[in-house]
């Protein structure tokens, strides 16, 4: 069975967002770079919900979802990793983490993207 629209969408989503944030980066543009991770890490969030026939309104279910991921995709790291992800939606609004933080942040994003792609 292939990846759905829905899914990919999602996906294609993550992606844009995760190169508008290096975008972002050269610019020192923390905050929106902040929440551009952030965005990344929802909607991947949401492709494997999508997958698995879940859907997510909010982030607390999102929130959740990750945790029941951590478990059945034996990933004990995932939680740790999307809250570096919470972190920066916070600095999205608050700009009080260090620029290098973010960028910092971000590499762990990645990665917590990379996890769930595995899923697929």
């Amino acid at each position: 069975m292939g990846i759905q629209e829905s899914e990919y969408r999602y996906l294609e989503l993550s992606n844009k967002y995760l190169l508008d944030a290096e975008e972002l980066l050269r610019g020192e543009d923390y905050p929106q770079a902040s929440e551009k991770f952030w965005g990344a890490a929802a909607v991947m969030v949401k492709a494997v919900a999508d997958k698995m026939g879940v859907e997510l309104r909010s982030h607390g279910e999102i929130r959740r979802f990750v945790n029941r991921l951590k478990d059945e995709l034996n990933e004990p790291e995932l939680n740790r990793l999307f809250a570096v992800a919470a972190d920066l939606h916070q600095n999205f609004y608050e700009n009080w983490l260090p620029g290098q933080a973010v960028i910092d942040n971000g590499e762990l994003v990645e990665e917590f993207v990379d996890r769930l792609k595995r899923a697929f």
